[in-house]
């Protein structure tokens, strides 16, 4: 069964301006632990003693999850980690030549001593750790540095071993850069050496293929898939969350053990502390994900909302909704007319007719109807206009 690794705490909170304060670190992590989340990755203690406070308030929480913080493949980084009472330490260090010679300034040998050092350190101190090892930039690396670099990293103790697509690189299906072909090799490899880490991939936005990457690297045979909400971090972020979980779920049933009730709550939550709004067609949480406007969709979902839906908003805790504008039809205004409490007025096709042509006249203004505020005033008006003739064909 994939395990899923949440990030919005420490990717999330790389994306420019996004910050968290302890107390909404530790709301986002119960939601998280509520949802199902495996492990959460909440920050770097290196960078600040308050992302220390806020990883050790939350390994001490009581959470189901793995507590995880991430560090830099330096001994003084891991230390400070180790210091939160963490139960997942990721360490991380790049092993491209260019990395190496242009960043780094040392050689592959080197790096790899240095990793065996770090990773050595850690097992020693905690023993029960789980220990991930990050080899930087995977996809654009020489896959024989990565395994290289991947073999000494578990036979120095490391669990989990990650495939991090780090600039959005990788492009499914093809021969040499999907992230699939990495999963494939690399587990070979290390199984060849008796080496049986677990397989994790961490897959960057940049081309806007993380999500399909993540879907590749599990069909690969990944073990835990890197995510955030909303798919927040550094440059275009990462796989989405709720997205990648609907698509396991529709893949796999077997994986539906994520309770997605909480899903928009969180998403919220992230929303408002990050300032980073929910776009309206954001999959499954977004304000137009499961509403209809469009006559014929109206039309159709009155009688089965499965016609015009393949995912089941009551699994969200979300219900299906309609909206009213140019696009509408007289299913539309029937449907709306109901969600007033206004039921007794459909049978009036006259009135019915009148409401749907102010609701297109209304509509050209460019923004959205509000069915529960406006409607009841066009009613209203459209009622008055009614009366008024009908009181005038009376005197005639």
């Amino acid at each position: 069964m994939i395990q899923i690794l949440d990030s919005t705490l420490r990717e999330g909170e790389q994306s420019p301006g996004v910050y968290f304060s302890p107390t909404i670190k530790l709301a986002i992590a119960q939601l998280l632990d509520r949802i199902g989340i495996d492990i959460i990755e909440v920050g770097n203690p290196a960078v600040d003693p308050e992302i220390a406070l806020a990883i050790t308030n939350i390994a001490k929480a009581g959470l189901k999850a793995k507590i995880g913080a991430h560090s830099l493949c330096r001994l003084k980084d891991v230390q400070k980690a180790l210091d939160c009472d963490i139960d997942f330490l990721g360490v991380f260090l790049g092993i491209s030549q260019k990395r190496l010679e242009q960043d780094y300034a040392i050689s592959l040998g080197t790096a790899i001593e240095r990793i065996v050092e770090v990773i050595s350190y850690a097992r020693i101190q905690q023993p029960d750790l789980i220990i991930r090892y990050t080899p930087e930039d995977t996809v654009r690396s020489p896959i024989e540095n990565a395994i290289a670099a991947a073999s000494a990293a578990v036979q120095a103790g490391a669990n989990i071993i990650s495939i991090a697509d780090t600039t959005g690189y990788a492009t499914p299906f093809h021969p040499q850069r999907c992230i699939a072909r990495y999963v494939t090799t690399i587990k070979e490899a290390l199984a060849a050496r008796h080496l049986y880490p677990k397989i994790e991939v961490h897959c960057h936005n940049d081309r806007g293929l993380a999500l399909a990457n993540g879907l590749d690297a599990y069909h690969a045979g990944a073990d835990i898939i890197d995510v955030s909400v909303m798919g927040i971090g550094e440059r275009a972020g990462i796989i989405d969350m709720g997205t990648i979980l609907a698509n396991l779920i529709e893949i796999n049933p077997e994986e539906n053990h994520w309770q997605l009730e909480h899903l928009k709550e969180l998403y919220c939550l992230v929303s408002q502390h990050s300032h980073i709004p929910i776009s309206p067609h954001h999959p499954l949480v977004g304000k137009n994900a499961f509403t209809h406007y469009a006559g014929v969709h109206v039309s159709a979902i009155a009688k089965d909302e499965s016609l015009y839906q393949s995912l089941d908003p009551q699994n969200l805790g979300i219900k299906s909704d309609i909206a009213l504008g140019m696009q509408s039809g007289i299913s539309a205004i029937s449907l709306a007319l109901k969600q007033i409490d206004r039921a007794e007025l459909i049978g009036d096709r006259d009135l019915v007719a009148k409401i749907l042509k102010e609701i297109k006249e209304i509509s050209k203004r460019g923004t959205p109807i509000n069915i529960e505020r406006e409607l009841p005033l066009i009613v209203e008006s459209c009622s008055s206009i009614n009366q008024s003739i009908n009181e005038m064909i009376g005197i005639l």
